[in-house]
């Protein structure tokens, strides 16, 4: 007896996956006159979404980096905030997102909204927060979490899992419950300025709304309509 072919099987074969998106679409005079305004907007109703158990982790975003000879990798990590100067995740700085990031600051942020059939596709630039921003940002992680940022050199070769956990038992045997963990001093956030923010909604017969800010030289936004 031999195995199924997937590509016969319509539950395995990706051709045959399609989702059948939304009536309801959005209009440029639906939009708030900034990006960010805009996304405060669509986040709130991702995290109700998320409230009511049908989207996981709102502040889940891919972000998109590439090294000086251009080769791209991408990752999945937490926003962390958002305001009008962009937006905010917490990373080792020794990673190689952060490396890329040093050798080349523009990035590109994916918040993938599926059972909204939504997304929202960040391009812009990143620098890193200040140490008292970070160290604010650091105090409120959980106690374990703290720990582990010290516990992982992020991104390195390491010879075994027994390893990493030995290093965290070490340092939690250092620092208990009850004693403040300093921050790393190779750990911190970046914040990414946005220089285009485009909003994807799924419709039906895949004629797709997508509505790009664009930032001018002016510190003003245009929005154009994007093909889908």
């Amino acid at each position: 007896m031999t195995d199924r072919d997937p590509m016969l099987d319509p539950i395995l074969d990706p051709a045959s996956m399609r989702k059948h998106y939304r009536v309801e679409g959005v209009d440029e005079t639906d939009l708030a006159a900034n990006p960010m305004d805009q996304f405060r907007h669509w986040f709130e109703q991702a995290a109700l979404a998320a409230a009511h158990g049908t989207l996981y982790e709102p502040n889940a975003m891919v972000v998109s980096t590439a090294d000086v000879q251009g080769r791209p990798s991408s990752r999945t990590v937490l926003m962390k905030q958002y305001d009008d100067q962009g937006f905010v995740f917490y990373t080792n700085y020794d990673s190689r997102k952060a490396r890329d990031l040093a050798e080349n600051p523009y990035v590109s942020l994916l918040f993938p909204w599926h059972p909204l059939a939504r997304q929202v596709i960040v391009t812009g630039t990143a620098r890193r927060t200040g140490r008292d921003e970070t160290a604010a940002y650091f105090r409120t992680r959980p106690h374990g979490s703290q720990l582990g940022a010290w516990a992982s050199a992020q991104s390195s070769v390491i010879p075994s899992r027994a390893e990493l956990e030995a290093s965290y038992e070490e340092l939690s045997a250092r620092y208990p419950e009850d004693e403040q963990v300093p921050v790393p001093p190779n750990w911190g956030g970046f914040r990414i300025a946005p220089q285009t923010v485009e909003f994807w909604q799924g419709r039906e017969n895949r004629l797709h709304d997508r509505l790009c800010y664009v930032a001018e030289p002016d510190g003003t936004w245009r929005v154009e309509r994007l093909s889908p």
